[in-house]
């Protein structure tokens, strides 16, 4: 039962990444919980940083050949993201377990609040890396780094707003560019955790392989439902919204309890 619910959970995140572009790695860790059943926070959070760095790296592939990633400027943002990252999820794993799960609920709210708002798409199609650009990219990369390896997130909903910040490119670009960070950090949060014993490399192989099957679909949903994708965001963004909730209200009853 736990393998088919993790084929299921995974399922569920490739279809929303599939569908809206994003987002989905932001219920990985829930699912692996709640779901899966997976009972240490850390383990979920090590599994589920492997799997988004996979998923990342996949999607990256598809996003070089369309010509849409900035190199530069997206291998300056992940060099200092991955030390950050590193930084990160070491004080992640010292960081008890329930707290651990209340900020990362807290970090949920924001981010549905975040796609709520919605991002432009301005920007320089043509920019090119400068030293100004560069010590943006840096500092922006290396804080970006630093909240994904500490929640064992993917963190798009912050690298993509980070390097549009720093570089000043427009929202495809910063999209393409994004997941060469994504699966820097993950790889390198999931490394760490590793180390410890913290990842269970059996789930993350059916929740990677239901993640396939769910972007395959998700994609082929995206492509029907392309003028409904504004309201599909909002509505994800209330799902994010309420886990996020439940969660918190989780959290603090087993902080009460210890």
């Amino acid at each position: 039962m736990q393998a088919i619910l993790a084929i299921l959970s995974g399922s569920v995140v490739g279809f929303s990444l599939g569908l809206i572009g994003g987002g989905g790695s932001i219920l990985a860790v829930p699912l692996l919980i709640y779901v899966v059943g997976v009972a240490d926070p850390h383990v979920a959070i090590g599994t589920s940083a492997f799997a988004v760095a996979v998923n990342a790296f996949v999607n990256l592939l598809q996003h070089a050949r369309a010509g849409t990633v900035k190199w530069p400027c997206a291998s300056v943002f992940a060099g200092t993201g991955v030390f950050g990252a590193f930084v990160g999820s070491t004080i992640g794993k010292a960081v008890n377990g329930s707290q651990l799960l209340l900020a990362f609920a807290v970090v949920m709210i924001a981010v549905a609040a975040s796609m709520l708002r919605g991002r432009g798409s301005d920007g320089d199609p043509s920019v090119r890396i400068n030293p100004q650009i560069a010590v943006r990219l840096v500092a922006i990369g290396f804080l970006t780094g630093l909240l994904s390896g500490f929640f064992g997130i993917g963190g798009g909903f912050l690298i993509v707003p980070g390097i549009m910040l720093g570089s000043g490119m427009p929202i495809l670009n910063a999209v393409g560019s994004s997941l060469f960070s994504v699966g820097a950090f993950g790889t390198t949060t999931a490394a760490n955790y590793a180390i410890s014993g913290l990842i269970d490399w059996q789930i993350a192989a059916l929740f990677l392989a239901g993640g396939v099957v769910g972007g395959v679909t998700g994609m082929r949903a995206a492509v029907s439902l392309s003028r409904s994708k504004g309201m599909l965001t909002r509505i994800f963004a209330l799902v994010v919204f309420v886990v996020g909730f439940y969660m918190v209200v989780r959290s603090v009853t087993a902080l009460h309890v210890l």
